[in-house]
């Protein structure tokens, strides 16, 4: 199911604004990660409903998605 255009932008900048919050990263960079990731990707494409989800849970799935991009990046670096 896709949801109103409008009302995505709307979660969006909800969720970008929660996001900028648990990261304690400016909205800016917030903003720019949130429409480079998957959360973004499957919420936009409608998979699985998740425009449905809280505005909180799907900050903490960016947090967990950018954690664990980080992590790698760093293992890699390390190595």
């Amino acid at each position: 199911m896709n949801a109103n255009p409008i009302l995505l932008q709307k979660k969006y900048s909800r969720v970008i604004g929660e996001f900028a919050k648990k990261t304690g990263i400016t909205l800016d960079t917030a903003l720019k990660l949130f429409y480079h990731s998957e959360v973004y990707r499957l919420v936009s494409e409608g998979v699985s409903d998740m425009h449905c989800m809280s505005d909180a849970w799907l900050a903490d799935e960016l947090q967990m998605e950018y954690s664990g991009k980080n992590s790698g990046m760093q293992e890699t670096k390390g190595e």
